[in-house]
C-alpha cells in the first residue's frame, strides 16, 4: 500500500503538470531528483543545478560530442594553441544571439566582450561582479584558475585569446565544463545598473536550447525552446524538470505517463523496469564516483590511523549488495574509475577486518571510542540510490570498533553548503568526470586549493599529492601523466581521506516516444535533441 508521503507527492506532482504535460506531444516532462541550487551554474558543482543551467541555458567556447568525452566547437567555430602550450585563440561564431525573455531583451549578438566578463568575474578580485557571488566560485577556485591563466586579451570583436602561466593539458576539456559557460555581458551591466545583480542568479539568460521561463521552488523548472538557437532548434517547444527525491515517486510518475523520462532510477528497480513493455531503459558505464568524506580537519579523523581503521570497519561488499544490486556498480578503490587511463591496476580495495580497524584505534589511541557524525541526504541518486540504508550501515560497522555515530540528513542544497564550510565529520557525496581527464576527478575534489575553497569535503592538503597532481597537469605526454596519476593514487590510498565505495552505472527510464536522449559519461542531461514521436 502507498505510503500518504507517496500519495501527497503523486498528487502535488500531478497537479502541477495538469494541462500541460499530458496534453501537449512536444512538452518533455523529465522527473528528476533534486532542485537546482540556483542558475548562475558558476556559483555551484551539483548535477542538477548543471542540468537546470549549464545544459540547458548556457554554451560553452567548447562542447562535448553528444554521449561522449570527445571535444567539438562550440561558441567557437575554431581555435589555435601556440606551439608552446601557452596561447589559445579562439574564433567565436558570427550571429549568435542570446535569449530574449520578460527580464532582457539583447541590443546584439554574441561578441568578445562576454567571454571577458564570463571569465573576468571569476578570476578578477578587482571586477565589479566578483564579490556580489554569495557561494564563490568553485569550481575555478579549486582548480586555481586564476594562478593559471595570465590574462585574456579581447583581440576584435570575434577573437580572444588565453595566455596561460604555464602549460595545462587538460586546459581545452576544462573549457567545456558547466563553469566556463558564457553569459551576456550586456545583461550583467543591466542588471547593475538596476541594483538587481540576484536575478542573474534567478532568471539566467545565456545562448542555449532552451529559454528559461521560471521555477517552482522545490516542485518544477520550466523552459521554452530557443528558436533561434546557432546549433538548431529544438524539436520540443517545451521542457519541464518536475523535482521530487523519492525515487518511487518519478517511477510511479513515468509510468502513469505524467513525465516521459525519469532520472535516475535505483539500480535495484532496473529489472523491473525494464519489464515494463511501456518503457526502455538506458544505461551506461559512467565517471561516477561514490564516496564517504572524512573531514581531516576534524579530530581524530586527522589521524591517518583513524581514517585507515574506519576503511577497515565499513563491509562495502554488503553495502555495494544492498544500495546497487547484481551489477549496477563496481567497487571503487580510487577517486576515479579504471575506465579511465592513470588508474593504478595493483591497487587494491581496503578489506572489512574489524581486528586490524580497532588495533590501528588502540595505536591511535582511541580505543575507548568516539562519536563524530554522518551526513546525508533524503531520497536519492546515482552514487547513493538508498541514503538513509547506507547510513545505517555505515553507522553500525562503525559501533562495531567502538564507534558511534549520530546520522543527520539534510537536504541536497543545504548538505552541500554546509558540507562547503566544513561542518560535518563524515559525509556521503558522489562526483563525475566532467570533461574526461583523470584531472578533473582529483583537482577539483582533492587538492590544496579545493580544500580551501570547500570542495575537497576531506579539507585533506597533502603537498606530495598536490605536486604530483599539479606536474601531471604540465605535461603534455599522457604516458607520463599517467605514472605521476599512478604515484597521486598510491598517496591518497594510504592516507585514506575518503572511504571509496563505488562506480555506479548509470541508468534513465524512458517512456518508449521519447528519442534522440543519449547518456553522458560525464553524468549530465542535454534534451536539446529530444523529441516525442
Amino acid at each position: 500500500m502507498p505510503s500518504r508521503n507517496f500519495l501527497f507527492s503523486s498528487l502535488l506532482l500531478a497537479a502541477l503538470l495538469a494541462g500541460t504535460a499530458q496534453a501537449a506531444s512536444d512538452t518533455l516532462v523529465v522527473c528528476t531528483e533534486a532542485s537546482p541550487e540556483g542558475f548562475d551554474i558558476v556559483q555551484y558543482t551539483a548535477a542538477t543545478t548543471a542540468d537546470a543551467s549549464a545544459e540547458t541555458v548556457f554554451d560553452r567556447l567548447v562542447s562535448f560530442v553528444p554521449g561522449s568525452t570527445e571535444l567539438r566547437p562550440g561558441l567557437a567555430e575554431r581555435w589555435d594553441i601556440s606551439a608552446d602550450g601557452l596561447s589559445y585563440t579562439f574564433h567565436l561564431r558570427q550571429g549568435v544571439k542570446f535569449h530574449h525573455s520578460k527580464a532582457f531583451n539583447p541590443s546584439r549578438n554574441l561578441n568578445a566582450d562576454d567571454v571577458l566578463w564570463s571569465f573576468q568575474r571569476q578570476l578578477d578580485p578587482q571586477h565589479p561582479w566578483h564579490q556580489l557571488a554569495g557561494r564563490g566560485f568553485p569550481y575555478a577556485e579549486s582548480m586555481g584558475m586564476a594562478a593559471l591563466i595570465e590574462r585574456i586579451d579581447k583581440l576584435d570583436a570575434s577573437t580572444v585569446r588565453f595566455t596561460l602561466k604555464h602549460p595545462e593539458a587538460p586546459f581545452l576539456a576544462d573549457l567545456a565544463m558547466g563553469f566556463a559557460s558564457i553569459y551576456s555581458a550586456e545583461y550583467a551591466a543591466q542588471l547593475l545598473a538596476q541594483g538587481q545583480p540576484d536575478r542573474l542568479n534567478q532568471q539566467p539568460i545565456g545562448t542555449g536550447p532552451f529559454v528559461f521561463e521560471r521555477y517552482s521552488k522545490d516542485a518544477q523548472v520550466r523552459f521554452r525552446a530557443n528558436p533561434d538557437y546557432w546549433d538548431g532548434a529544438p524539436k520540443l517547444a517545451r521542457l519541464i524538470f518536475a523535482i521530487s527525491p523519492d525515487p518511487n515517486v518519478r517511477q510511479q510518475q513515468l509510468k502513469a505517463g505524467d513525465c516521459q523520462v525519469a532520472l535516475y532510477p535505483r539500480p535495484t528497480d532496473i529489472p523491473a523496469l525494464r519489464g515494463d513493455p511501456e518503457l526502455k531503459v538506458l544505461e551506461l558505464d559512467s565517471l561516477l564516483v561514490a564516496y564517504v568524506a572524512l573531514n581531516t580537519r576534524h579530530p581524530p579523523l586527522d589521524d591517518v590511523r583513524v581514517r585507515q581503521a574506519l576503511n577497515l570497519a565499513f563491509d562495502k561488499t554488503v553495502y555495494l549488495r544492498a544500495q546497487f544490486g547484481a551489477g549496477g556498480a563496481s567497487p571503487a578503490v580510487a577517486p576515479y574509475p579504471p575506465t579511465l587511463w592513470g588508474h593504478d591496476a595493483s591497487l587494491k580495495g581496503w578489506p572489512h577486518d574489524l581486528e586490524r580497524a580497532r588495533q590501528l584505534l588502540k595505536a591511535a589511541g582511541q580505543q575507548d571510542g568516539f562519536h563524530l557524525s554522518i551526513w546525508t541526504r533524503p531520497g536519492g541518486g546515482p552514487t547513493n540510490p538508498n541514503p538513509g540504508i547506507g547510513a545505517q550501515m555505515l553507522q553500525a560497522d562503525l559501533a562495531k570498533i567502538g564507534i558511534q555515530a549520530d546520522i543527520r540528513v539534510y537536504e541536497w542544497g543545504e548538505l552541500i553548503k554546509r558540507a562547503k564550510h566544513g561542518e560535518h565529520d563524515l559525509v556521503f557525496m558522489g562526483l563525475a568526470g566532467d570533461n574526461g581527464d583523470p584531472d578533473n576527478c582529483l583537482t577539483p575534489n582533492l587538492s590544496c586549493a579545493a580544500a580551501e575553497s570547500g570542495e575537497n569535503q576531506a579539507g585533506w592538503c597533502d603537498p606530495q599529492f598536490d605536486a604530483l597532481i599539479t606536474k601531471a597537469r604540465q605535461v603534455p605526454e599522457q604516458a607520463q601523466r599517467a605514472e605521476l596519476y599512478r604515484q597521486a593514487l598510491a598517496i591518497f590510498h594510504k592516507q585514506a581521506p575518503w572511504i571509496p565505495l563505488a562506480h555506479p552505472k548509470q541508468f534513465s527510464a524512458l517512456r518508449r516516444d521519447v528519442d534522440g536522449f543519449v547518456l553522458s559519461p560525464l553524468g549530465s542531461n542535454n534534451f536539446s535533441r529530444v523529441e516525442l514521436k
